[in-house]
């Protein structure tokens, strides 16, 4: 079963479940959460092979899928997914509809990519744990990765401590392909799905929203402007709003 973190207490109004993208946990997650929790039971996943959830040997969507069905459980709850968790909940609503009130997807489409984050998976491998005493040591390490915001974002995941990175590096290197592709699901499914992208990111392009309604034919379409891929990170605000007028419809 995979980590969660809850927040808020149940209600008369399903849970909302969050998943969150590669290199993520749902402590990333906590300041929304707690913001959309104030009504509902918010529950945060770590996903496997991140945070503090089990390591595997495969980091393929359908298997993801069924780890969010299993903390899921009986009760049908709206489903947020951001990136690689926005996949992975797409697999889930179309292998599982009847688990799924609602969801939304966050700047990502049910495409495949071609950007590999392979670069990053070494970057983390470059750094020398064994002389790192505090993240500013493990920072300076990660001088290749020159955008400050991801540099931050990776070290999130880095426990000092224990001299050790939070993620399975192998198998997120290993199944990097199948993370950015995705995998032949037939659709359609019946559910109330929400697609809200970043106004500066060229993940969810116009071409794509065709393959979307495909498989999602109650889409709905929203872009954050001036926010690129870590919309909720840069806009948490925008982004909340966004998702609540949603949820609450």
């Amino acid at each position: 079963m995979l980590n969660t973190i809850r927040h808020g207490a149940p209600s008369d109004r399903p849970p909302l479940l969050i998943a969150h993208g590669l290199f993520g946990s749902a402590r990333n997650w906590g300041v929304i959460a707690k913001r959309l929790s104030v009504d509902r039971e918010v529950v945060a996943v770590d996903m496997r092979n991140h945070g503090d959830s089990p390591w595997f040997e495969a980091q393929t969507y359908p298997e993801m899928a069924v780890d969010l069905a299993q903390v899921i459980g009986d009760q049908p709850h709206d489903v947020l997914g951001h990136s690689m968790g926005g996949k992975a909940a797409m697999v889930l609503t179309l292998m599982q509809p009847q688990q799924v009130n609602r969801l939304i997807v966050a700047d990502i489409a049910p495409v495949a990519y071609s950007h590999t984050q392979a670069h990053l998976i070494a970057a983390m491998r470059g750094v020398d744990l064994s002389k790192v005493t505090r993240r500013s040591e493990a920072a300076e390490q990660l001088g290749q990765v020159p955008d400050d915001g991801t540099r931050s974002f990776l070290l999130q995941s880095l426990d000092v401590k224990a001299g050790r990175w939070m993620l399975n590096l192998d198998v997120l290197e290993a199944d990097m392909a199948a993370i950015i592709d995705f995998p032949d699901i037939a659709g359609p499914v019946d559910v109330p799905a929400f697609f809200l992208s970043g106004g500066a990111s060229d993940y969810v392009r116009p071409e794509h929203r065709a393959p979307i309604k495909a498989l999602f034919p109650q889409a709905r379409f929203a872009k954050i402007p001036d926010a690129h891929h870590w919309l909720h990170a840069e806009k948490p605000r925008e982004f909340e709003a966004a998702c609540r007028a949603f949820l609450d419809a």
